[in-house]
């Protein structure tokens, strides 16, 4: 996870060049830019200290200085500037935009798109508290999803997932506008599979479409139909995109989890995008892991399990019952107080995962404890780790408690 600096935001000088020796060590969470703010946006202090909304204003802004591609004149970060304007030319098709992974000036599409999938379910669930900033979440998306639309649909047959070859780029520091690196194009296909990548991308077109399905609704229909495409992609031919594209993929965004969960999280999202039972039916064949711990950008099944307890609560639809319990089952792992717990804190109260960018994990479970509290506090829902009876305070206090520890 970035860690923005505000005083180099404030007085207009290059983030960049602080974002990327930041990083040097943790690309991998830098792919999630703060999303949690979203998140905590609905508690009550918006604008006292800390100051929640300010934090989500900047945050926006962090993606405008990761923007690849010809930048629009209401760009606010005015010392960057158009860049990876020839991507997709070796391929004879046209990448350009989206987002460069972290202080990179690679395009990795895996992590890009759930960065994308996460910007718009905090759109969806929060999108009403947002205030000024709704527009500028929307224009992040969209940044995005034209680049994915583009990666989606300009070869019949093919997946476009990553422009840049990070094993070249990681040897060489420059600005994008400056980059002089090869811009090799990648993709997955009939042949050379990547149902991981392909899920996530659906998810992403999915979870996008509903953002904007009132405000532009002819976009929406645009999302949908790409990525009811793309999930069939992916359920047909099955295959981790790591084993396709090896050294250009891994070590830095391994599909480490297999595919299974990308298909899982990409059915979710499309069921509740369209609620075709076709998807719920695809959900109950595919493996699934209620014994997961974790959330991330590679492991999926916890969002999941969220996302389709959602149905189970707010619907009391009993045919979901089954992603509710393995979503409490989840929240029993994180919770302190719990008897079932497998997650450790620091002494200051911080969420500990992984050595490796920890704060990538502590965001995203702390997304999913403040979501599935807001379901249960929709429904007067409680629920018990063995003895230990949660409530939605309960996971509220923990998320506030991470949100303290990573805004101070």
């Amino acid at each position: 996870m970035l860690k923005l600096n505000h005083k180099l935001i404030l007085q207009n000088k290059p983030i960049w060049h602080f974002c990327k020796y930041q990083n040097m060590a943790t690309r991998r969470g830098a792919s999630l830019a703060c999303c949690w703010v979203f998140l905590l946006f609905f508690m009550e202090n918006v604008h006292g200290n800390p100051n929640y909304g300010e934090a989500l204003a900047k945050s926006l802004l962090f993606f405008q200085g990761q923007r690849s591609g010809r930048l629009p004149k209401t760009q606010q970060i005015t010392w960057r500037s158009n860049s990876g304007l020839s991507d997709g030319k070796l391929a004879q098709v046209d990448l350009t935009g989206g987002y460069y992974d972290a202080g990179d000036n690679v395009k990795f599409n895996f992590p890009m798109a759930f960065t994308t999938t996460m910007l718009s379910w905090s759109t969806l669930e929060y999108g009403k508290k947002l205030g000024s900033q709704l527009s500028n979440a929307r224009t992040s998306i969209r940044w995005a999803t034209d680049y994915l639309l583009k990666c989606a649909t300009a070869t019949p047959g093919k997946l476009y997932v990553g422009v840049g070859d990070p094993n070249v780029d990681h040897k060489c520091w420059e600005r994008p506008e400056d980059m002089d690196t090869v811009r090799s194009v990648y993709s997955v296909s009939q042949s050379s599979p990547g149902s991981d990548v392909a899920g996530e991308t659906a998810a992403a077109l999915a979870a996008a479409s509903m953002v904007f399905k009132k405000v532009d609704p002819k976009y929406s229909s645009l999302l949908l139909r790409t990525a009811k495409k793309v999930m069939q992609f992916a359920m047909q031919y099955r295959g981790a995109y790591s084993d396709s594209l090896g050294s250009v993929v891994c070590p830095f965004y391994c599909s480490y989890s297999g595919y299974n969960d990308e298909l899982m999280w990409g059915a979710a999202w499309l069921f509740r995008a369209t609620n075709d039972v076709t998807y719920f039916n695809f959900l109950k064949s595919v493996g699934d892991d209620s014994g997961t711990d974790i959330f991330s950008w590679d492991n999926k099944y916890a969002g999941a399990h969220v996302l389709l307890a959602r149905r189970a609560l707010l619907n009391k639809d009993k045919n979901f019952e089954q992603y509710r319990q393995e979503a409490e089952s989840f929240m029993c792992k994180i919770l302190p107080n719990s008897p079932m717990t497998s997650t450790q804190y620091t002494q200051g109260g911080l969420m500990f995962k992984l050595p490796e960018s920890n704060l990538q994990y502590v965001t995203s479970i702390t997304f999913l404890l403040t979501t599935y509290a807001k379901y249960m506090k929709a429904t007067q829902h409680n629920f018990d780790c063995g003895n230990y009876v949660v409530t939605p305070n309960h996971l509220i206090n923990l998320a506030k408690r991470q949100a303290s520890c990573l805004i101070h």
